[in-house]
């Protein structure tokens, strides 16, 4: 229902914006009939509620249509550009929420303390601080002054790679992931952190802390086995959460480092009118991010014995 949902209005959405996508697709040097038979192949000219049902008979079976841009399946524009977003997002983000968990864990531990009050400046700061102005102060200083960090792209101009694995665990690949997914990370490490530290502090005054020490437990082991794993429940929501929104927030770092991702051809199917990669991307999107929500929950049965499922 919710992925119904999402399709029924990315799709009024894309048909009310201005402008038409047929000159796109369509030549002016074209005869009449040439141009008719194009627009039939691709559907546009039927009626809107004869579209929208086939869109959601092509939905279900996966197919997103055709490209208007590239006449190519959009599953295989997706396959493209969708594995590259997830290096960089996933990279990012794994480093974030280990290093964010760790620090949060760490300031609700030594609460009142220096550590405490410089680790949440430095997770607002993350927060506040655009992406997008992040990673130009970067290239600016890293790249252009210092000459330190590739400018743009996944790999350097006349690479050649066998395949797209050879090509991640490439010494060249690393040197282009680097800057984007450090500038990610830094934005996406503030949230886990002061998520995890408020947490802490809740945790912290439970009765079962108490017990722990009562037992003679080391500090230690109180702080990460027990109470770090009790505060872990709003961070796995939170993470599932702020994974989807990752992959489909990368427009911008995919923007500014040059990035090809999936970020930054959703931007270019919505300004060339291409409906079907929009429509398609935009759900992939959604999907993952319905998906991990998923997850989430069943995760937390894992991580807290209470919580059970009917």
């Amino acid at each position: 229902m919710t992925l119904w949902a999402v399709g029924t209005v990315l799709f009024g959405l894309f048909r009310l914006m201005p402008g038409d996508p047929t000159s796109y697709v369509v030549s002016s040097q074209m005869t009449q009939e040439a141009r008719r038979q194009i627009i039939e192949s691709y559907g546009l000219n039927e009626p809107l509620y004869v579209q929208y049902i086939k869109f959601l008979q092509n939905l279900v079976v996966l197919d997103f249509g055709q490209s208007f841009h590239s006449n190519q399946p959009v599953t295989q524009v997706i396959a493209t550009y969708l594995p590259n977003t997830l290096v960089l997002m996933l990279t990012a983000f794994i480093a974030a929420y280990t290093i964010g968990i760790t620090l949060g864990v760490l300031s609700g531990w030594y609460r009142g303390s220096r550590f405490e009050r410089s680790t949440v400046i430095t997770a607002l700061t993350a927060r506040s601080v655009p992406t997008f102005y992040v990673g130009l102060i970067v290239l600016w200083i890293f790249g252009a002054e210092l000459g330190v960090i590739p400018m743009s792209g996944m790999t350097s101009l006349g690479t050649q790679n066998a395949g797209f694995w050879e090509m991640v665990f490439s010494v060249d690949f690393l040197q282009h992931l680097l800057a984007p997914a450090l500038v990610l990370g830094f934005y996406f490490m503030g949230y886990p952190l002061l998520i995890m530290r408020s947490s802490m502090l809740e945790v912290l005054s439970e009765d079962f802390i108490d017990v722990c020490r009562a037992k003679g437990l080391k500090e230690r082991t109180i702080m990460f086995k027990h109470a770090a794993r009790n505060a872990m429940l709003p961070v796995v929501t939170a993470a599932a959460i702020a994974l989807g929104y990752a992959v489909g927030g990368s427009v911008l770092i995919e923007t500014v480092f040059a990035w090809p991702g999936i970020g930054r051809e959703m931007v270019r199917a919505v300004l060339r009118r291409d409906f079907p990669v929009a429509q398609g991307t935009f759900i992939v999107l959604a999907a993952t991010i319905i998906i991990l929500n998923f997850v989430a929950d069943l995760a937390y049965g894992y991580l807290d014995p209470r919580v059970t499922y009917d």
